[in-house]
């Protein structure tokens, strides 16, 4: 089979996968609820939106024009721009792109999310004291305490939300915490190009870089404390890279100790994040160094344990949450949908290129492509058979889309333009049709 026909191959998968998510549901009047009963609104399963045409909004035209200038440019100067010029050009067009999907829904576009009764915002007002929060933190996941935090905040560490209350204190409401979480959120494509340049792989960098930039996955990430979590953890990746690729050992323990607290903030930030373990041990391997690995695995350790004597201890939490979460709407989602749906959510995140480039990892002999993409996708399933993700996976899976985007890099040449037309369509045409929630 040519290349072309495995990506084809791929990219049907990838449809057909997402048709069935959208059409079974309806077809057999399976409620798999993707949404609680009370939210309103027509339900769009596997997502947890809504269908909300809009078809204009002050976003409207900025995103349509980035995306026909992406169309003509982002290939070429993604080849030939220096490599620090192309960091730079990737960041700005990253944050315009997510900044203008967010505005066709206009000021709303980027502040409804934080300021969601379910999300950080409005708990993270009323702080006052992080020592006494840290003490009740887990007591208070329980869904009968009488104080209970809300979903957002009983669903993660308590340091998502004490990311949300440093942005509080700096002054930034719904709109302006929207715009910083956007502007942490378009880091997240520079931390995987510099990981993989750290790895030697700077061609696949390049190559991939308009997918890692561009896409559907921008609709969950503007303004969605999982794209922060992604971000931090990209970082943490991308200093293990350079860790495990510097031959002077002052530095490279330098960058292991950052990578390690990198990392172990990820996890303090999101339960499942643990699950970046696998991306972690692939870009040892992939550096043939196993040296900062211990460095690396103690600043983590210090971080939790930090918590812990803090007054949360994070084995606690996620023992309180999980008894919580099976009590609550993911009890009534039928894993007989959920184990496949969650897997075409991601698709409609990562794009439907995401089928075409992993269908290419048969064939190739790209060793850092290989394991990096590998690593995402156990990661992924490892999630996925936890149960502990049914539904809301467009967000929550955030942090692995980027590293299964990297199997872009290996698309056939005269492929890469027609799925990147394809890429930025579909999140325009997404963004006008759905209310995605994040």
């Amino acid at each position: 089979m040519t290349s072309s026909s495995r990506a084809r191959a791929g990219l049907v998968a990838g449809l057909v996968l997402v048709a069935a998510a959208v059409l079974v549901p309806r077809l057999l009047d399976w409620e798999v609820r993707a949404r609680s009963a009370r939210a309103g609104g027509i339900s769009v399963p596997p997502l947890h939106g809504t269908w909300s045409p809009d078809l204009f909004g002050p976003g409207t035209v900025p995103a349509v024009l980035l995306a026909l200038l992406a169309l003509r440019y982002a290939g070429g100067l993604a080849a030939r721009l220096r490599w620090s010029h192309l960091l730079l050009v990737s960041y700005a067009a990253g944050l315009v792109w997510l900044l203008a999907l967010a505005h066709v829904n206009g000021m709303r576009g980027v502040s409804h999310v934080l300021e969601h009764p379910y999300d950080y915002l409005e708990t993270a007002r009323e702080v006052t004291d992080v020592g006494v929060l840290l003490g009740e933190f887990v007591p208070r996941i329980d869904a009968d305490h009488p104080d209970n935090w809300t979903v957002h905040v009983a669903g993660h560490p308590p340091l998502a939300l004490l990311f949300v209350v440093g942005l509080v204190r700096l002054g930034l409401g719904g709109y302006g915490g929207g715009v910083a979480i956007a502007a942490v959120a378009a880091t997240t494509a520079l931390a995987v190009m510099v990981a993989m340049r750290a790895l030697d792989a700077e061609v696949a960098a390049r190559r991939a870089a308009p997918f890692l930039v561009l896409g559907p996955a921008a609709l969950f990430m503007a303004v969605s404390g999982d794209a922060v979590f992604a971000a931090v953890g990209a970082w943490g990746l991308a200093a293990l890279a350079v860790a495990a690729t510097r031959r002077d050992r002052g530095p490279a323990l330098a960058w292991s100790v950052v990578a390690g607290l990198l990392l172990g903030a990820t996890v303090m930030m999101s339960y499942g994040l643990v699950l970046l373990g696998p991306l972690a041990l692939a870009v040892l391997a992939i550096a043939r160094s196993w040296r900062p690995l211990p460095v690396a695995a103690a600043a983590a350790t210090a971080v939790v344990l930090g918590f812990a004597a803090a007054g949360f201890a994070w084995w606690e939490g996620l023992l309180e949450l999980r008894e919580r979460y099976w009590r609550g709407l993911a009890s009534q989602r039928p894993a007989a949908y959920w184990m496949w749906g969650n897997l075409a959510a991601l698709v409609i995140t990562a794009g439907p290129v995401l089928g075409a480039g992993l269908a290419q990892l048969r064939r190739s002999a790209d060793r850092v492509v290989l394991w990096l993409v590998g690593a995402a996708a156990t990661a992924v399933l490892l999630a996925d058979v936890s149960q502990m993700s049914r539904a809301e996976v467009e967000r929550i899976w955030l942090p692995f889309v980027p590293w299964l985007l990297v199997s872009t890099a290996l698309l056939p040449e005269r492929w890469r333009r027609p799925m990147l037309a394809l890429q930025l369509a579909t999140a325009v045409v997404l963004e006008h049709l759905l209310y995605t929630t994040w």
